[in-house]
């Protein structure tokens, strides 16, 4: 794509890359670098042979990074915004130098105000890099509300609830016509609240569950003892860089080749252990998130799996979906809460958005929070985008 390092510690990241290619006889050669739907598809072909990485926003937050980490995930953001920006001009035939980013409320539960710092750095100078000269940041809750307010024909205070793949934000905002022209909507903000919770864990959670029984959790050493929950959710933590990494560890092979040994059912021992070489985590994942959308629709669903020789197949039905996915529909109820307190008023309506917010567990868990208060939808997946448009259009008039 032609983007030079941004510094030093840039170019070690590059020298590492090239001379760990050059080790290992890799050829990266052009198109080898895939994005979106095209990306997911190489993964799920080749797992072994492709590096997947699902929902980078999720890690630029995370705590205790390494400057080289750091500049690994702004590369990572840079060749995303640098190949939205070509695919742009593409269509609209003018280069494009100003771009409105949104963001999450809070990129990482845990990081405070230091962790979102982090983040809006790693994306402004991404942005930069990739060719933008203006780089403004708008809530990504806001957004989405920016894009209903445009459907008000009066005023009203409007609760924001955007749920996506990696996090959720709630916003408490006044909107309609006395607000929609003002140059500045600080005034009308009255609250927020968000944290890295999404629909990946949601994903995460079910994949734990109701998948991994079959890979060992749940059963027992020839002793009774408990297999370690660790070695179950650390595989399918797919958004957590730790977790992953002491998964996929030297050392955590030597842990599982011991447990293979000592458990009464050696064989699921034996799929954790394919698991690990063929680096299927995200499959699980994937999975997961397949019945999950389909339980969205329909009462019951089969997952269909493969692993080494063994053909088998999971039921999972609405009911067993609801207790898997209870942890993370909690906090994201308890962020629905945070805001209303912060703003110590009831909002006349509420505007769910975001990909996971077509779940109808979800949407149950907010009415039962916020009983006789209607809710309405607008795009899940267009409105945080249309809002963007709209605030960009305000911005760089």
């Amino acid at each position: 794509m032609g983007v030079k390092p941004l510094d030093s510690v840039g170019e070690q990241v590059l020298r590492r890359a090239v001379a760990f290619n050059r080790e290992e006889d890799i050829v990266v050669e052009q198109g080898d670098l895939l994005f979106g739907q095209a990306a997911l598809d190489s993964y799920l072909a080749d797992p072994e042979e492709t590096y997947y990485v699902k929902s980078p926003k999720s890690f630029l937050g995370a705590n205790g990074l390494r400057d080289v980490q750091i500049s690994f995930f702004e590369d990572l953001v840079c060749a995303m915004m640098k190949n939205i920006k070509l695919q742009a001009e593409l269509s609209m035939q003018q280069d494009i130098v100003n771009t409105v980013i949104g963001r999450p409320v809070n990129f990482q539960g845990t990081g405070g105000e230091s962790a979102n710092l982090q983040a809006e750095k790693i994306l402004l100078q991404a942005a930069k890099r990739a060719g933008f000269k203006e780089v403004e940041f708008q809530f990504e809750p806001v957004a989405a509300g920016l894009e209903y307010e445009s459907s008000l024909t009066e005023d009203k205070t409007v609760l924001v609830v955007d749920i996506g793949g990696g996090t959720t934000d709630c916003s408490l905002i006044q909107m309609g016509p006395t607000w929609r022209q003002q140059a500045d909507r600080s005034a009308s903000l009255l609250a927020h609240s968000g944290q890295r919770i999404g629909g990946n864990d949601l994903d995460i959670y079910l994949a734990f569950k109701q998948l991994m029984p079959q890979f060992g959790y749940g059963s027992k050493t020839l002793r009774g003892i408990e297999m370690p929950l660790s070695q179950f959710w650390n595989p399918i933590a797919i958004n957590n860089v730790a977790a992953q990494t002491e998964f996929y560890s030297n050392a955590n092979l030597r842990a599982l080749d011991q447990l293979r040994r000592d458990a009464q059912e050696p064989e699921k021992l034996q799929r954790l252990i394919h698991v690990y070489h063929e680096t299927l985590g995200y499959q699980l994942v994937r999975r997961a998130e397949e019945a999950k959308i389909a339980l969205s629709e329909q009462q019951a669903y089969q997952v269909h799996m493969q692993i080494l020789a063994d053909q088998f197949q999971i039921d999972i039905n609405q009911q067993q979906l609801a207790e898997a996915i209870d942890v993370p529909k909690e906090k994201m109820r308890e962020l629905v809460v945070e805001a209303l307190a912060q703003a110590d008023t009831q909002p006349d309506v509420i505007f769910m958005t975001g990909g996971t917010a077509r779940s109808p567990i979800l949407r149950q868990c907010i009415e039962q929070q916020l009983p006789n208060i209607p809710i309405v939808s607008g795009s899940y997946f267009g409105s945080v985008t249309s809002g963007l448009a709209r605030w960009a259009d305000h911005c760089f008039k």
